[in-house]
């Protein structure tokens, strides 16, 4: 399993916003892609950033038994745990809990289905990878790990022996 810290670089925030005593909140997240390579994204109510489906596991969860609940409670999307692929693991500040570490197991999910909002999803929305950085309104999740991370795996195959 993959687990990435931004650099400081693209993460200005990190050594200002955290300390060892910060809150954590451990969360599934899930990518979806429809067919013409958008990613569907939620917005919660009360909040205003946009991020991946998914959320906080119940007691005795899975990671991936989370991401298939949150699935069909918030969307309507009915997914098993099987059917999720590992992305990656990542720590970063969290979309809406000022002072707070994300830390986001992140899985590639089919998307069976029209997604319709439910529970507290305010908003849907698809994102075309190559517009994100010109979307303010984007979790840190998102424009520091998981977008980048898709946009790299979309592209040009390494020739092999080159790292």
């Amino acid at each position: 399993m993959e687990s990435v810290r931004p650099p400081r670089s693209e993460q200005g925030r990190w050594t200002s916003c955290f300390v060892a005593e910060a809150p954590t909140i451990t969360v599934t997240a899930l990518c979806l892609l429809d067919d013409d390579g958008r990613l569907l994204l939620v917005r919660k109510r009360g909040t205003t950033l946009f991020m991946q489906p998914g959320g906080k596991p119940e007691p005795g969860e899975t990671p991936e038994e989370t991401g298939a609940r949150e699935l069909s409670e918030e969307l309507g999307l009915s997914v098993g745990p099987g059917d999720l692929r590992l992305f990656g693991t990542w720590q970063g500040p969290a979309a809406n809990e000022a002072d707070t570490r994300l830390v986001a197991t992140v899985f590639l999910c089919p998307l069976t289905a029209e997604p319709l909002p439910a529970a507290e999803i305010e908003e849907i929305s698809w994102l075309d990878l190559r517009d994100a950085a010109g979307r303010p309104d984007l979790a840190p999740l998102l424009t520091d790990y998981v977008v980048p991370r898709l946009l790299g795996d979309r592209g040009p195959r390494r020739r092999q022996g080159v790292c």
